[in-house]
């Protein structure tokens, strides 16, 4: 079984610092076809996102009309004797301030504002053309009016496309199609230098590898290229319950092995139920209220559970089927008997259930495992992976509440969080963080192990000035006037 894990954390309370500022004036002498916002109500909303934990208040925000808009905003940072930093902001939902810049300017990405240009599906090649700062739920509801759906997608569909493939972009699909940033044809980017160029992998291919999974540091995404497929008629979802962590991983591994074969189930995930509470409330639109599941009764080691969820996505053709084809591959498993959940839901049903419901704001404190095939996952991109055939990304989604419990706030959860790397470190597992947060280029150095050499390569060749995403904390700002020595 794979010892090497791919973690996330998300910890979300306010901590109220303050930012720097420039003299917007010379900004405002732009051609923009956008709107150029020095409201503070604009400020002050790009001064947040959803961890809560930082802010940092720009000196301006830019609604952007067109990927032209962004280009001359960031050539003016690159030729400006001052130098300001640039930071592109989708939905917010940065952890740690990572879209945030103090003494520089945000570039508001999601959002009507600007009336940035609409979702182009291509039906005959199977992909769809988005504006870097539309949302994943956008881009599904255009493509479904054609009877498509993108290949991957990530478990929650209001964060932006270009913040998605910034890190990686994950769900329960990508055991079969990879993260979503492998599946992608095309790229627009506006590069540090202010440059618009089109890059895949046969186009400027160096830039195209380094902007996926890159974190905002090389270039910010105007236009992606998704690519598709048809989107099923009816879903089978089906839920099955371990007592047994290594059999719930055993079962896991042994799906994701089908990836590519004709028999085998869409979507896998996993959680870890850890009290009833959750098993009865959390994606409780799944189980019948008349009949909860009582832990207790399931003979739960240490009162902990493991939940398997799968789907088997079906037409209308072979529904008379399904039932073979899941009894058939559920057959070998090794979960608790008479734990079988299931339900047949349309696609609509699905979106309701599942986008809306399931993956809504009203979760308490999930933990995830997802089990990774590597070979999905490019290795020309930026981002980094635990080095090992099948790995998992073991995410801990839990909100910091003020409300006097010790054990709910925001300096509990957080030593949890270093002393769950800790024990990693001390176990010799090898951890890479997703969606990571650190404080000095050093620990950034470890993260991205042999990969640093040719990152911080890229950033010299793609931003020389540091001005891209200073938020991520990993390049000091280089704000020296252009053509000094760095």
């Amino acid at each position: 079984m794979a010892t090497k894990f791919l973690l996330t954390f998300a910890i979300c309370r306010l901590i109220v610092t303050v930012g720097l500022t420039l003299d917007p004036t010379e900004l405002l002498r732009l051609e923009l076809e956008g709107q150029l916002s020095l409201d503070p109500a604009d400020v002050g909303s790009a001064s947040r996102d959803f961890g809560g934990m930082r802010t940092a208040h720009p000196m301006a925000v830019l609604h952007p009309a067109s990927p032209q808009d962004v280009a001359r905003l960031v050539k003016s940072a690159y030729e400006s004797a001052h130098g300001f930093g640039i930071s592109a902001r989708g939905h917010g939902h940065s952890i740690n301030g990572q879209a945030m810049t103090g003494n520089g300017l945000v570039i508001q990405m999601s959002g009507s504002r600007g009336n940035p240009p609409p979702p182009r599906v291509s039906e005959k090649s199977m992909y769809v053309d988005v504006w870097g700062g539309a949302l994943w739920i956008d881009v599904l509801r255009s493509t479904l009016e054609y009877g498509l759906a993108p290949k991957s997608w990530t478990d929650y569909l209001y964060l932006s496309v270009g913040g998605t493939l910034s890190n990686a972009g994950i769900s329960g699909q990508a055991f079969n199609h990879g993260p979503q940033i492998s599946n992608v044809y095309e790229l627009d980017v506006v590069t540090g230098k202010g440059e618009l160029l089109t890059c895949s992998k046969e186009q400027n291919s160096e830039l195209y590898d380094a902007v996926l999974g890159g974190l905002g540091q090389f270039g910010i995404i105007t236009r992606a290229r998704i690519a598709l497929e048809r989107a099923p008629r009816r879903v089978r979802w089906i839920r099955v319950l371990y007592s047994n962590f290594t059999a719930f991983t055993q079962d896991q591994e042994y799906l994701i092995s089908l990836h590519g074969q004709p028999q085998k189930f869409d979507y896998v995930e996993g959680f870890v139920i850890v009290d009833e509470g959750l098993i009865n409330n959390w994606r409780s639109s799944f189980f019948s209220p008349r009949n909860p599941v009582k832990i207790s009764s399931l003979n739960a080691d240490g009162g902990i559970l493991y939940c398997l969820e799968i789907t088997k996505n079906y037409q209308e053709s072979n529904a008379d089927t399904i039932d073979q084809e899941v009894e058939a591959l559920l057959k070998n498993f090794n979960f608790i008997p008479a734990s079988v959940f299931t339900t047949d839901l349309p696609i609509a049903d699905f979106d309701r259930g599942v986008f809306k419901g399931i993956l809504g704001n009203n979760t308490s404190g999930p933990i995830l495992i997802y089990p990774m095939n590597k070979n999905k996952w490019d290795d020309k991109s930026s981002v980094v992976t635990p080095n090992e055939d099948v790995f998992y990304l073991v995410a801990l989604l839990r909100s910091a509440l003020d409300n006097g419990d010790e054990t709910q706030g925001l300096e509990y959860l957080s030593n949890q969080n270093r002393r769950i790397l800790q024990f990693c470190d001390e176990a010799g597992i090898n951890v890479k963080q997703y969606l990571p947060h650190y404080t000095t280029q050093q620990e950034w150095i470890r993260h991205f192990g042999e990969k640093w050499t040719l990152f911080s390569k890229r950033k010299m060749e793609f931003d020389p000035r540091h001005i891209l995403a200073t938020g991520q904390r990993i390049f000091a700002p280089l704000l020296n006037p252009r053509g000094a020595s760095f």
